[in-house]
């Protein structure tokens, strides 16, 4: 076993690389032409970064970096593979970590899962940090239904693409949720982790986990209005039937800059059907 060490001074170039975003394959080509064993360098960088984030987290109070789902393809390509279907990457961002995914759903699909909700539609709610429950709040004004993982051959296709898209386990996901916004019905600024600091937060971080990654789907396209905004980094992403905006947070913290809303609808309507993705399994 090649128990190899970084030096310090290649130690403090390694995690200087990785914060200014240096593609790790240079990094490890450097250590390759020092001499260093393939296997050897990338267990060496891995523990100089991970030993860093540690450092760094204890030091400044921030909850330590989760696995998080990750598209299966290079940052580069232009379709991704969902096994029964091919979706193409329109736009990509780093932090936060947001795809623009377009025709991650077909038009019959989008069409079946709005008549599937229509009749159970009920004013949605948001969750109570202090019991867990769901309540009515100003902030969310739309009204939605929510099906079970699996609920019928529909729902479980689309699961089943998107684990594959993500390369996620299938039961490490809640199930779909259907949402629609009438004139006017937005909902505020917020983020979908659980604040492990509120005690209504521990009945959900009980079944699976943290949230680690949003997948929002749009059924239809709004004559005007209902972006799906981020915020904190001045980001819309349009409603397009059949298009998909995904993104991850490790932690649950602003730091991931995933502060999102669902922007006010100013003509038409709008529907979508949100997957969450968890740590653990979601029963």
């Amino acid at each position: 076993m090649n128990t190899r060490q970084l030096s310090a001074e290649q130690t403090r170039w390694v995690v200087a690389r990785a914060l200014a975003g240096a593609d790790p394959d240079s990094v490890l080509a450097s250590l390759r032409a020092e001499g260093w064993d393939e296997q050897a360098a990338i267990d060496a960088v891995q523990d100089a970064v991970s030993r860093y984030i540690e450092r760094n987290a204890e030091q400044t109070g921030l909850p330590l970096p989760v696995r998080v789902p990750v598209p299966v393809a290079p940052d580069a390509a232009a379709r991704l593979d969902g096994g029964d279907r091919q979706v193409q990457v329109l736009a990509s961002l780093k932090l936060p970590r947001v795809l623009v995914l377009g025709g991650l759903l077909a038009d019959d699909e989008c069409d079946a899962l709005i008549e599937a909700a229509r009749a159970r539609l009920r004013r949605s709610g948001t969750v109570d940090p202090v019991t867990g429950a769901d309540r009515i709040h100003d902030e969310r004004t739309s009204h939605g239904t929510c099906f079970a993982r699996g609920h019928d051959g529909l729902c479980a296709r689309i699961e089943a693409r998107i684990a594959r898209l993500l390369d996620w386990p299938l039961d490490h996901g809640e199930g779909l949720q259907v949402l629609n916004y009438g004139p006017g019905a937005e909902y505020r600024p917020h983020y979908d982790y659980f604040d492990p600091a509120e005690p209504g937060s521990g009945v959900h971080l009980a079944r699976g986990g943290q949230r680690v990654a949003s997948v929002v789907m749009y059924l239809n396209t709004p004559t005007r209005g209902g972006a799906t905004r981020f915020p904190d980094v001045h980001l819309d992403v349009a409603a397009v039937k059949g298009n998909a905006v995904f993104f991850s947070y490790d932690r649950p913290h602003p730091m991931t800059r995933t502060l999102h809303a669902g922007a006010p609808v100013i003509e038409g309507e709008k529907w979508i059907a949100t997957k969450w993705l968890r740590a653990g399994r979601h029963d």
